[in-house]
């Protein structure tokens, strides 16, 4: 299996970019998205002058508990800028989706409450309800994680989306808002809670 059908195996369809988007923000834009693969894992991510975002991070089922994650994650925060990724909302029915929070949990991330993040797929047509975590080696206000996160979603998930998928995305205000007293529960402090449950 090549990188690309690696990840395409283990994202649902709607968080996914084609290859061909995938290829041309690699050849293109090679100075800011990156590709970090081997034999058991996939990272993509991008990289700007004050932040790393975090695309997509795949490790086989084989190198579980190998600490091969952490590892990825130790080589993006020796960068000593902050990463912001992307997570779906934890699905008690889906395992995997309490593991990664619980894996990003482990690595200092705290979850951005304030930042509503929605959009709708361009290959289902469906939308997405996605929430926002950060990491950072010093004081991080949410308020520069969402012009961070805006930065990021026009330069990289925008990218030449009408030439790929031959429709735009949604501009970024419908897709990014922050706001202070947006009623979710804090998914780091919610996986403590179901612990001692």
């Amino acid at each position: 299996m090549n990188w690309f059908e690696k990840l395409n195996q283990y994202f649902p369809i709607e968080e996914m970019k084609s290859q061909e988007h995938m290829e041309a923000l690699l050849n293109e834009k090679g100075d800011l998205y990156y590709k970090d693969e081997g034999d058991k894992h996939v990272l993509m991510y991008a990289e700007f002058p004050t932040f790393v975002f975090i695309d997509y991070v795949y490790v086989s089922s084989s190198a579980r508990g190998e600490g091969l994650g952490h590892k990825l994650m130790d080589r993006m925060k020796e960068k000593n800028k902050p990463i912001i990724l992307e997570v779906e909302p934890v699905d008690y029915e889906d395992s995997d989706t309490e593991k990664r929070l619980r894996f990003y949990q482990r690595e200092g991330f705290s979850h951005a409450q304030s930042i509503g993040y929605s959009r709708r797929s361009l290959a289902t047509n469906e939308w997405s309800q996605l929430e926002i975590l950060y990491w950072s080696p010093e004081d991080y206000s949410e308020e520069k994680t969402f012009e961070q996160m805006k930065q990021m979603y026009n330069e990289i998930h925008t990218y030449k989306d009408k030439k790929f998928y031959g429709k735009s995305y949604q501009p970024v205000e419908e897709v990014l808002q922050l706001d202070e007293e947006r009623a979710v529960d804090n998914m780091i402090d919610s996986l403590d809670a179901k612990k001692k449950v």
